[in-house]
């Protein structure tokens, strides 16, 4: 198995397409490369404003819609429950893939912060699933040193995809 995207779109507002969904794909197998990870599952939901401000309401507490959420599957916090897959006795037991976690991306934002960042969309959806994925492994930007070692890893992946700002 490598780095994979298994991707929904529940969104009106801007079609999905196999080339941009090709162009995220490339951007994780670069980021993963970056990271030292080679295999897992990634689940990218594509929804507007409206479904990300509820899930950003419930999850987080904040009553505004944002670009992007990620939710780690491989979490080793004290607080984190750990998922265990068991089978039936006797039973052969599936290869079950890594997932590392869910990437949530308002498209509806992202078009906004395109244009107000002067860039194409494409870039923008890029910037926000790097940043995801990063997220998914860990990193944050809680201060000036974290935020600065995000974006250094993001633009670098950016630029071998060809999106630079």
């Amino acid at each position: 198995m490598s780095l994979a995207i298994v991707w929904n779109n529940e969104q009106e507002e801007h079609p999905i397409s196999d080339e941009l969904i090709a162009l995220l794909e490339s951007i994780l197998q670069k980021a993963g490369e970056a990271e030292g990870i080679d295999e897992g599952e990634v689940d990218l939901t594509f929804v507007n404003n409206e479904r990300i401000h509820e899930l950003n309401l419930e999850y987080r507490g904040i009553d505004r819609p944002t670009d992007v959420l990620s939710f780690a599957m491989n979490e080793t916090g004290e607080d984190e429950l750990e998922i265990v897959y068991a089978h039936e006795e006797g039973e052969e037991g599936e290869d079950v893939p890594n997932v590392l976690g869910d990437i949530i991306i308002s498209v509806t934002r992202a078009q906004e912060q395109a244009l107000e960042y002067g860039h194409s969309l494409e870039r923008e959806l890029g910037f926000l699933f790097v940043h995801g994925f990063l997220h998914l492994l860990g990193y944050d930007h809680q201060d000036a040193v974290s935020e600065a070692e995000m974006m250094s890893k993001q633009e670098k992946v950016l630029a071998q995809v060809g999106l630079t700002r």
